[in-house]
């Protein structure tokens, strides 16, 4: 789980990670013996947890056709969370109950008249598109159709769980259509939409942290060890965010440029080398006590060092 900000140095969000939970294959967690957990399982348990730490915070957890689970989403409402997930679009929505007439016998219906599923709306020539323009992942302004309506999702054995469904779909046809469902069925669709955006600011976390960290390349033969260094790498990638504001609360953090590109705002990368030159600005190279620019290389060489070895 990350924390979705918006940093001085940058205008766009960042995925600071804070909890992390390593999964297993079921094929893993039978050899070790263990029951297995599915990803929604661990979800569960995660976002009972935060809610315990925050108990009077908003909170709205984003988060891909992985952790699209009715059950995920009955448990989001008792926790007062706003799960928003990418839905299937064969899944089975209904409409309200109808209301009981008196001296009906027999039990009450949870849902009401099946409705159609979002696939057939996408096909339906008669569906009402609405025209949204999002700020798409720092490339521009682009413009998306789409459809909304509230439903209850519903599978047999479970309790009937009340959505927004938000089914989207691109003009320029470069992208597949793609249905978005909320808990919150007081949100607009337009919220949805750009609440789901942020999410994309956890891959480029992932992604960073791949490149700059060294995350999924350890190289230790202890399961131990892999657990415990993948969770220390996320949080260093948070803490240098939160060391760097420290340092340059005005955001002002020097951008590393090359010659065949030319960059508009601060990237981790440069983040990490300024928290590095920081840490080490504190060691002292100078032999002599009366002179400070004497050193054991000349002060020019050494900076080019340094910067190198920060970047």
């Amino acid at each position: 789980m990350a924390v979705v900000v918006t940093l001085p140095w940058t205008k766009q969000r960042w995925a600071l990670p804070f909890l992390c939970v390593l999964a297993t294959t079921p094929e893993v967690s039978e050899q070790l013996g263990k029951r297995h957990k599915t990803v929604g399982m661990w979800a569960h348990q995660m976002m009972s947890l935060v809610r315990r730490w925050l108990p009077d915070r908003s909170i709205k957890l984003m988060g891909d056709t992985a952790y699209n689970v009715l059950e995920l989403g009955l448990h989001a409402n008792t926790q007062r969370v706003t799960l928003i997930t990418t839905g299937r679009l064969d899944a089975v929505l209904h409409e309200p109950p109808p209301e009981r007439a008196a001296h009906t016998i027999g039990r009450p219906r949870v849902v009401g008249k099946r409705l159609p599923s979002l696939e057939q709306v996408l096909q339906d020539q008669e569906t009402v598109w609405q025209e949204l323009a999002v700020d798409w992942y720092g490339q521009g302004v682009r413009s998306l159709e789409i459809c909304s309506g509230t439903a209850l999702w519903y599978r047999s054995g479970s309790d009937p769980l009340s959505i927004r469904w938000v089914l989207t779909r691109d003009q320029a046809s470069k992208r597949p259509p793609k249905g978005l469902f909320s808990t919150d069925p007081a949100q607009t669709p337009e919220q949805i939409v750009r609440d789901f955006m942020k999410r994309w600011s956890l891959e480029v976390t992932f992604e960073e942290s791949r490149a700059q960290l060294g995350i999924e390349t350890q190289r230790q033969w202890s399961d131990l060890a892999i657990d415990r260094t993948t969770r220390m790498l996320f949080g260093l990638y948070s803490l240098v965010a939160l060391f760097a504001q420290a340092v340059h609360p005005d955001g002002h953090i020097p951008v590393a440029q090359a010659s065949w590109y030319r960059k508009q705002t601060s990237t981790f990368r440069d983040v990490l080398a300024l928290v590095r030159r920081h840490l080490w600005d504190d060691f002292s190279f100078s032999p002599s006590p009366t002179d400070p620019d004497v050193v054991l290389v000349p002060r020019p060489t050494l900076d080019q060092l340094a910067y190198a070895v920060c970047y």
